[in-house]
């Protein structure tokens, strides 16, 4: 199955879960956010095709010149494949909230207020623009063909959906080694003490490792970025992060302090 139809032939599912999430927590949704995160996710969707369409003869002429192995397609290594595309999606997605170039495509993903499945879909139109799939090369190069590649981070993307709710149980032993809706919570928040903590994909365990896994203290999660509230309008959502960004680089009074600017850790609070 091509990766890029995966979500869609997913989507039947994401909006049963969204009809029971919304019949057992109403309040969590306002029709205008509702349908501001539907037209950020079809927004996405378009740049990420466009995206493909334009990188793929690129990932073909990589895996063909500089595939270190010719890896056979079983059940074991399409399970290490995974793996190592979660162990990966951990480091983008925790470069996500450590670099301004790509917080500002991510920031969108974080400025709702609201906790529910409709988060999952809000994302920027930048995200596939601004090198989300650079951090896929590694998986080309060790001998993993395109198509897995990309199908793999189709999965772990759906999986993800689900992590985006406050209703459901706690999933105490699951939670030992994978994502949560508990610890994904947590990671929305912008409370202090959650900030920047829990980036896991599907395996929680690559927090436990390298230092950035939060569990609850009691308070209750606050949900938006710290920095500034965004209207429900899809080009300040999507827009103004990247004008603020320039607005300050702009500002830089050399080259070497734009480019720390452009690159550099974002100054926020979440």
């Amino acid at each position: 199955m091509n990766a890029e139809y995966i979500l869609l032939v997913l989507s039947p599912l994401f909006l049963v879960a969204i009809g029971i999430e919304l019949t057992k927590r109403k309040e969590s949704y306002s029709v205008k956010e509702f349908c501001l995160n539907v037209c950020l996710a079809l927004s996405h969707q378009a740049t990420d095709i466009l995206a493909m369409l334009a990188l793929l003869p690129f990932f073909y002429w990589l895996h063909t010149k500089f595939a270190i192995f010719n890896i056979e397609l079983t059940a074991f290594s399409v399970l290490i494949a995974f793996i190592l595309q979660d162990f990966l999606y951990y480091w983008f997605h925790r470069a996500s909230h450590q670099c301004n170039w790509l917080w500002a495509a991510h920031i969108v993903h974080h400025s709702s207020t609201n906790m529910n499945f409709s988060t999952a879909m809000r994302q920027s139109l930048f995200y596939p623009i601004v090198g989300m799939w650079v951090f896929w090369l590694p998986l080309i190069i060790l001998g993993y063909t395109p198509e897995l590649v990309f199908t793999i981070v189709a999965l772990n993307l759906a999986f993800q959906f689900f992590v985006h709710t406050e209703i459901g149980p706690e999933f105490k032993l699951l939670g030992k080694i994978f994502n949560t809706p508990t610890h994904h919570c947590l990671h929305h928040a912008s409370n202090p003490q959650y900030v920047d903590k829990n980036y896991a994909g599907v395996l929680i365990i690559w927090d436990k490792m390298f230092g950035t896994f939060v569990q609850s203290n009691g308070e209750i999660p606050r949900y938006g970025v710290a920095e500034r509230s965004y209207k429900v309008s899809f080009f300040d959502v999507v827009f103004t992060p990247w004008r603020i960004l320039f607005r300050k680089v702009m500002l830089q009074r050399n080259t070497t302090k734009a480019f720390k600017q452009l690159f550099g850790k974002p100054n926020k609070l979440h």
